[in-house]
């Protein structure tokens, strides 16, 4: 009797802690929404006769390619640049254009990286776990009166 309380105890031991390991890894979260190897960034103001050997350049000076190469030292296409109408903001991070204003590894400036449970919305760090204005990801409101728990609005 003794060997079979002690089993069922430790399986549902077992399946709790498999349960709680599955919810912990299973946030709504928009994995990276700058993972996208092939987005573009719309230039909000044409650079005029900018010339590149970069495959990474588009169309022209209108669209440069998410993670162009770029040189820190000298002025280059992703010098403080705003693209797709303000949603973008361009800097080059250790020789690659990156949106400061969504880049996770580059939130707000080059080299900020945000913590577990944050997204960068609109260049700051923001928890996305338990906030009613960023639930599970930038700019995702809950409804009025409705929580934000574990990334998603109405958990329970």
């Amino acid at each position: 009797m003794a060997a079979t309380t002690s089993t069922l105890l430790y399986l549902t031991l077992s399946l709790l802690l498999f349960l709680q390991f599955h919810i912990v890894f299973t946030f709504p979260f928009d994995v990276d929404a700058d993972a996208d190897d092939n987005e573009v960034y719309v230039l909000d103001n044409p650079v005029p006769n900018f010339r590149s050997r970069s495959r990474m350049l588009t169309q022209g000076s209108n669209v440069i390619k998410k993670g162009t190469h770029c040189d820190p030292e000298h002025k280059n296409i992703c010098d403080g640049v705003s693209a797709n109408k303000g949603t973008s903001l361009l800097y080059c991070c250790k020789t690659h254009c990156r949106n400061i204003l969504s880049d996770m590894n580059n939130c707000g400036r080059c080299g900020v990286k945000c913590k577990f449970g944050e997204r960068c919305c609109n260049g700051r760090c923001t928890s996305v776990v338990y906030n009613d204005n960023h639930c599970g990801k930038c700019n995702r409101k809950c409804p009025f009166g409705v929580k934000c728990e574990f990334g998603s609005c109405g958990y329970a």
